[in-house]
This record gives C-alpha cells, sequence and structure tokens, in this order.
C-alpha cells in the first residue's frame, strides 16, 4: 500500500483518463493506418506505431496498478511533532553544517528538484519517526550522514 497526496493522486487518474480517451485511440488510429500500406513485415512505420501502442499499455497498466494500490492521506491526521509523509523537513549535516529542506513524500512522488525526497530514501527513512533536535543517521553510498533536524513544517 501506497500513499499519495490528494494532489498526485489526481495527477496520475488525471494522465491516466487522457491516455485512454485520447492518447490510445490516436495509437489505434495510426496502427490501423500504418498496417493498410502494404507488408508488415517490411513496414517501418507499422513496427514504429507497435511499438508506440506497446509503450501506451504499459503505461496505462501501471498507473493502473498504482491507483489500485494507492490510498490518498489525510494530512490531519499525520503527526505534527515527529516527521512523517507530507512533512517539510529542515536539517543540517553536521559534518558539513550544511542546511537543507525538503518534503518528505511517496516513491511516486520523489522530486529533487522540486525538493520532494521519497519516504524510502536513505535520507527520508532516516529522517522518519524523528522530532525537532534529534540526530538521524542516513547510510548512504558515501557513508553515514548525521542530521540534525532543525524544524518540521506542514503546508
Amino acid at each position: 500500500m501506497e500513499y499519495l497526496s490528494k494532489q498526485r493522486y489526481e495527477e496520475i487518474a488525471s494522465e491516466l483518463k487522457n491516455l485512454i480517451e485520447v492518447v490510445y485511440p490516436k495509437v489505434q488510429e495510426d496502427l490501423q493506418e500504418t498496417g493498410s500500406q502494404g507488408d508488415r513485415s517490411d513496414n517501418a512505420g507499422y513496427r514504429e506505431a507497435r511499438r508506440i501502442q506497446a509503450k501506451t499499455i504499459s503505461r496505462i497498466r501501471f498507473l493502473q496498478k498504482i491507483l489500485e494500490h494507492s490510498r490518498v492521506i489525510d494530512p490531519n491526521v499525520l503527526p505534527k511533532d515527529r516527521v512523517s509523509l507530507l512533512s517539510h523537513v529542515e536539517f543540517t549535516n553536521l559534518a558539513t553544517g550544511t542546511r537543507m529542506k525538503f518534503e518528505i513524500v511517496s516513491p511516486h512522488e520523489m522530486n529533487l528538484e522540486a525538493g520532494k525526497i521519497s519516504l524510502k530514501s536513505p535520507i527520508g527513512a532516516a529522517l522518519m519517526g524523528k522530532k525537532v533536535g534529534e540526530i538521524a543517521e542516513a547510510q548512504v553510498p558515501s557513508g553515514v550522514l548525521h542530521l540534525r533536524i532543525e524544524s518540521i513544517t506542514f503546508d
């Protein structure tokens, strides 16, 4: 079971709807058109249309599986005094003094450029459940990071 923010759940549902209602019918149309252009064994357009069809079907099934096994998390039931899903955590790397701030999200929402890390990543997992002032030890490829929690907020 995965938990998603309401926003991400709706984004996935919207993408799925678009694939099913708009993209896939267009792919089917292209496949029929290229398939009617003679010998299929020597038809690069047909092979490309089949590849796009397979890719589209694969994406549809993937998104359906995500939605089937996901639930929207109610931010009101999450603890406000410790790091949890959807919390914004500011922490300091004690070795370098570097301060960072990330939102803890599900793996399907992770986006480092947007400041979102997965709760299953080494840093995200180490931060989970910690309170302000506590030290988290994150095992990363370069070694162990010691991270002091500076603040926890929710939007």
